[in-house]
Order: C-alpha cells, then sequence, then structure tokens
C-alpha cells in the first residue's frame, strides 16, 4: 500500500505542476458541450434527447484527449524503463498511476457533467443515471486508454492510431452509458446497465494494468 500511495501522490505532484495537462481536456469537454446548442439550436425538446449522446462522446474524446500525458514524460526521462525493471509490484504500481490520472482528468468531466446536462435540457431525474454512469465508465475509458497509449508511447505521433486502437473498445461503455440515461428519461429500470457497467469496470481493473505492462515492455523493448 505504501508503494500505490507514493505513486498516487507522486503523479498528484506532476499534475499540479503541469496544470494544462488537467484543464485542457476540461475546456475541450466545457467548449465541445457548450458548442452544440449554437450548432443545432435551441429547441428543448430536441435538446434534451441528444444530451446524453453529445455529454457520453465529448467526455469519451475529452478522456482521450487527456491519455497522451499518463506515459509520455515518464517514457522521455527513462523513469518508465526504471519502473518496468523495478522489484516492487508492477501490477499496482500501473494501477496507481491509472487511478491518479483519473483523478486529474476523469473527475472533474464528472462533477461537471451535470451542470453541461442541465444547460442542455436533460431532465432532473435523468442526471443521478448519468453521473453514476459517468463514474463508473470514466475510470474503464481511462484504463483502456492507458493500454492503447502504452502501445504507442514510443512514437511521436501516436494520435490517429491510438484513435484507431482504442475507439472500438470504448464503444460498449458508450452505448451502455447512454442507454442508462434514456432509459432514466422513459421510465424503465436502470439497475440492470448499472450492473453491466459495475462488471465491465472490475473486468477493467483486474485484467487492464495486466495488458498495459505488457504493452509498456513491447514499446520500451
Amino acid at each position: 500500500m505504501s508503494i500505490v500511495i507514493a505513486t498516487l501522490r507522486r503523479e498528484l505532484l506532476i499534475a499540479f505542476r503541469s496544470p494544462g495537462d488537467m484543464i485542457n481536456p476540461l475546456m475541450f469537454f466545457v467548449i465541445a458541450v457548450t458548442l452544440f446548442p449554437l450548432g443545432v439550436g435551441s429547441d428543448k425538446a430536441f435538446l434534451s434527447e441528444i444530451a446524453s449522446g453529445v455529454i457520453w462522446v465529448t467526455a469519451l474524446l475529452a478522456v482521450m484527449l487527456s491519455m497522451d500525458s499518463l506515459f509520455r514524460s515518464d517514457y522521455e526521462d527513462g523513469s518508465l524503463e526504471q519502473l518496468l525493471l523495478s522489484p516492487q509490484p508492477i501490477y499496482f504500481i500501473i494501477l496507481a498511476k491509472v487511478a491518479g490520472h483519473w483523478l486529474i482528468s476523469g473527475l472533474p468531466l464528472v462533477i461537471l457533467a451535470p451542470v453541461l446536462a442541465s444547460m442542455l435540457a436533460l431532465p432532473q431525474q435523468s442526471l443521478l443515471p448519468l453521473l453514476a454512469g459517468l463514474m463508473l465508465g470514466t475510470p474503464i475509458l481511462t484504463l483502456l486508454g492507458a493500454i492503447g497509449m502504452a502501445l504507442t508511447v514510443g512514437l511521436s505521433r501516436s494520435g490517429l492510431l491510438l484513435a484507431v486502437l482504442i475507439l472500438p473498445l470504448y464503444i460498449p461503455v458508450l452505448v451502455f452509458g447512454t442507454g442508462l440515461v434514456d432509459s432514466a428519461q422513459g421510465g424503465m429500470g436502470i439497475s440492470g446497465l448499472l450492473a453491466l457497467l459495475g462488471a465491465m469496470l472490475v473486468l477493467a481493473v483486474c485484467l487492464a494494468p495486466l495488458a498495459i505492462v505488457a504493452a509498456l515492455r513491447i514499446s520500451v523493448n
């Protein structure tokens, strides 16, 4: 646990010393969502229908935008190679790094999402399901994105390749996340979709760090 706490503390300190890495995805999220009413009109009925999809798609893109800072600096200064050679349990170190990244880039999106959803005329009864879905879904997006970032960390221009690798993996999370809000708007139960997202999160937490470590070893070697 001391290694996990130390790694998490290090990630947070690095992020606060470089606030641009934390602010840029959040600003993209805010700007992208606020542009939709300007582009499609201010009809509240139409905005409420597309609100969940807009929030989820922009959150997905914001998470993907933030992934470049996860392993890049460690790779460039050589600390990533030292990390892979460390006798400490690499699984928990990687999990702590990803958790720190989510706290910096994913959690602010979750907190801000209900405010932006209200601006898009999303009904009040759908705000809590939206928040619950994002709380479960954004860590999954971060873990899956970390796998793609680990595979492309050694490439100078990895943006397009990263998108090709991880966007197909994001589709189930997007479908279940938007379906959760749509079910709440339609008065249907949401416990099944919440359980599916929860199961996906548990599976990602268990397996994604193993895939990240393997991808990092490939990239470093």
